[in-house]
């Protein structure tokens, strides 16, 4: 499987701006600019993108760890952070809260530990990932 997003740039870094358009289309000519990236401007960043991408493969493939240890969630959330200091990215910290009936808490935490270990996305980030995971 491949999937491919598009980036287009007009203008300097700072004063220039660009768009985002996804293979899905769901990002579809979506602004970016580098207010929207570094302060608080209207439009999406790559950082966002990449908590985003993160907070969703973590919980999917939870869902799936969680399923093949005989459990089905009422529900899963996780909130990704994306920390970029000094022009590098440094770290993504993942905020688990999860409702599963019939898992105890250690069960449970080997199951977020292997998401976190195994989904495709914290495989592919070369930087300090880290979990709190809360059984609600």
């Amino acid at each position: 499987m491949k999937r491919t997003a598009t980036a287009v740039w007009n203008g300097s870094g700072k004063e220039g701006n660009g768009h985002l358009t996804t293979q899905s289309t769901t990002l579809n000519q979506t602004q970016y600019s580098f207010n929207s990236r570094f302060a608080e401007g209207v439009g999406t960043n790559p950082e966002e993108l990449m908590a985003a991408a993160h907070a969703g493969c973590f919980t999917m493939k939870l869902s799936f760890v969680l399923g093949a240890a005989g459990f089905t969630p009422d529900s899963l959330e996780t909130q990704c952070t994306i920390t970029l200091e000094d022009g590098v990215i440094t770290a993504s910290n993942l905020v688990l809260h999860a409702k599963v009936p019939g898992i105890t808490p250690a069960q449970f935490d080997a199951c977020a530990a292997d998401a976190k270990a195994n989904c495709p996305v914290s495989k592919a980030y070369n930087m300090t990932i880290t979990l709190e995971a809360h059984l609600d």
